[in-house]
C-alpha cells in the first residue's frame, strides 16, 4: 500500500507552491525536460489516450515566436522563463489507440468528432496539471497561463500537424519570488463541495 507524502512534499507540489510571473536567470535543462515527460506521461487518462502534443519552447527564437502570439501582459513572462510549454491537444489522438489500448479496439469509440474533440480537451487539460505537478515534484516552479492567441499559436507551432491544436500554457523555471502576489483566497470545503 501506497505511503501519504511527506508535509514538505505536500508543500512543495501544493499548499507553498505559487504560479510565478518572472524568473530567476537559471536554465532548465533538457535532461530536466525529459524527466518532466517521464513523469506526466504516466498520469491516468480516458482509455490511455494521450492526447496531450507539447512543445518546450526554450530558444531564443521560439521564445520570440509565441511572445509574438501572446497578449503584451505575458510577453515577458515567455521571454525570461527558461522554458514555456504549449500545451496542446490532437483532435485524432485515437489513431494512436491501438497500441496504446491494445486490449480492445478503443479507436471505435470515438468515430464522432464532436466527442472526440471534447475527450481530447478534458483529457489534454488533465496531462497539463499532471506537468505542473511533475514540474513542482523535480524542485522547478510553474507559471500557468492563457492570455494568448490560440489559432495563430498552433499555426506558428503546429503548422505540420494539422489536427493539433494549443490550448494553454505554462512557463518552468525556478521562479523569482519577487514576481508573486499575495495568494488569493482559497474556499472552505463547505462552500463547494458536498458529500451524497
Amino acid at each position: 500500500m501506497s505511503e501519504p507524502l511527506s508535509d514538505s512534499a505536500l508543500d512543495q507540489i501544493f499548499r507553498e507552491a505559487r504560479s510565478f510571473n518572472g524568473w530567476l536567470d537559471k536554465p532548465v535543462s533538457k535532461q530536466q525536460i525529459h524527466q518532466i515527460y517521464e513523469l506526466l506521461k504516466m498520469g491516468p487518462t480516458s482509455a490511455n489516450q494521450q492526447p496531450a502534443r507539447f512543445v518546450w519552447v526554450r530558444s531564443d527564437e521560439a521564445k520570440r515566436k509565441l511572445a509574438d502570439c501572446a497578449m503584451e501582459g505575458n510577453r515577458d513572462k515567455i521571454l525570461s522563463a527558461p522554458v514555456t510549454v504549449i500545451i496542446g491537444y490532437d483532435l485524432d489522438f485515437h489513431e494512436q489507440l491501438p497500441w496504446l489500448f491494445p486490449h480492445t479496439d478503443a479507436k471505435s469509440w470515438f468515430e464522432d468528432e464532436a466527442a472526440r474533440k471534447e475527450s481530447a480537451f478534458r483529457n489534454s487539460v488533465l496531462q497539463g496539471a499532471y506537468l505542473m505537478i511533475a514540474a513542482r515534484s523535480l524542485g522547478l516552479d510553474c507559471g500557468p497561463m492563457s492570455g494568448f492567441d490560440q489559432d495563430a499559436t498552433t499555426k506558428a507551432f503546429f503548422a505540420d500537424q494539422p489536427r493539433y491544436r494549443a490550448d494553454w500554457l505554462c512557463s518552468i523555471g525556478y521562479g523569482d519570488r519577487d514576481s508573486i502576489f499575495e495568494r488569493s483566497p482559497r474556499p472552505e470545503f463547505e462552500r463547494f463541495n458536498q458529500v451524497a
